[in-house]
């Protein structure tokens, strides 16, 4: 378990990381507008993965927690419902965040878009690096 909360705290550190340069070179090769539009919709898309992990992992800790099958299928039914029911909370509040952003024209499309692609560019990057490691280091 370990080894997976350090995989995804590395996950956060590089999408933010991401975040910064992308947005940094908005600024420098298109405008400030598009810039804060690409920084938007990246803080969107990290705090929905950062409270997703969350949840993800709350509910793992409260079934792992029980040492009885029948409990522990009990508690991952019930939280089951929990995790759904604050999943499509977090979509319903997502897309008015960004209803409002686009309808009030307060960020640029493109640069929001590019923005809530930072944790799938994230992803990419880790997902390489990993792929790199094993295909021409050796496995680690």
């Amino acid at each position: 378990m370990t080894e997976g909360l350090l995989s995804l705290q590395k996950m956060q550190v590089v999408s933010w990381v991401v975040l910064v340069v992308i947005t940094a070179f908005s600024a420098m090769f298109m405008s400030l507008a598009f810039a804060w539009s690409v920084m938007v919709g990246g803080m969107i898309s990290i705090a929905s993965f950062f409270i997703s992990n969350k949840d993800i992992l709350k509910l793992i800790d409260s079934v792992t927690s029980l040492s009885s099958p029948e409990d522990r299928k009990a508690t991952a039914q019930q939280g089951q419902k929990g995790y759904l029911l604050k999943f499509w909370l977090r979509i319903v509040i997502i897309g008015v965040v960004l209803f409002v952003l686009i309808k009030w024209k307060l960020v640029n499309i493109f640069g929001l878009i590019l923005g809530l692609s930072t944790v799938v560019i994230s992803i990419m990057f880790i997902s390489m690096n990993v792929a790199g490691r094993y295909l021409f280091r050796g496995r680690r």
